[in-house]
């Protein structure tokens, strides 16, 4: 079970992402540096309680219609091989000390307990309490063999990524989210708030066997 520390980060995530995020082929440039804002997610655990895994959902509100974007990342006690297009930034946390912050599509800790949320074999967990499910996360499961992945293949489109696993599992991770949706697809659904302060949801993740 990951445990959440309740002090800082320097830089925070929202500065970090406010760099990494225009680089992103899915990423809807207003021409203005983004206005960010976290407006939802959830956790996931890493079985060998090593790794950190967060879904954020962040606003930007740098146009006139805001924008609403999942960022997988995973926080790491050190760099990750081989996966430098994946690393957001590093930061120094008040507890655990120096981070490696990784865009979790490009780390296979995250990819394998994705799967597995996927097949109904992960619990999604509160994003700021330790040891407390998030019931709001809602998964339309698949038959799906959760197990560890060794490799996988990370494509970024134009609204979301691709990843491909050498097992023929291939997982949408939908960046650029929209309220409801359907998918007659194994799925994920989850909530997240709009600028009125009322909540909404949608597919944020989605599975091709």
């Amino acid at each position: 079970m990951a445990v959440i520390h309740q002090t800082s980060m320097s830089p925070g995530k929202l500065e970090l992402l406010a760099s990494w995020l225009p680089t992103r082929t899915w990423y809807r440039a207003s021409g203005r540096p983004p206005q960010l804002s976290k407006a939802g997610g959830f956790r996931l655990d890493d079985p060998a309680g090593e790794v950190g895994i967060e879904f954020m959902v962040i606003a930007d509100s740098s146009s006139a219609e805001p924008a609403f974007y999942l960022v997988p990342l995973t926080y790491r006690g050190g760099p990750l091989e081989n996966a430098e297009d994946g690393l957001v930034g590093t930061s120094l946390h008040g507890v655990l000390g120096q981070r490696w912050i990784y865009d979790g599509t490009h780390d296979l800790v995250l990819v394998a307990q994705m799967i597995a949320l996927l097949a109904g074999k992960a619990q999604p967990q509160a994003q700021n309490s330790s040891g407390t499910p998030d019931l709001s996360v809602i998964v339309a499961a698949a038959d799906i063999v959760s197990q560890a992945v060794e490799s996988a293949s990370v494509v970024d489109g134009a609204d979301g990524t691709d990843i491909a696993t050498p097992d023929g599992v291939i997982v949408r991770v939908e960046r650029l989210l929209r309220s409801g949706g359907v998918s007659q697809s194994p799925h994920v659904t989850a909530p997240w708030r709009l600028p009125d302060g009322t909540d909404t949801r949608g597919i944020i993740l989605t599975a091709r066997i």
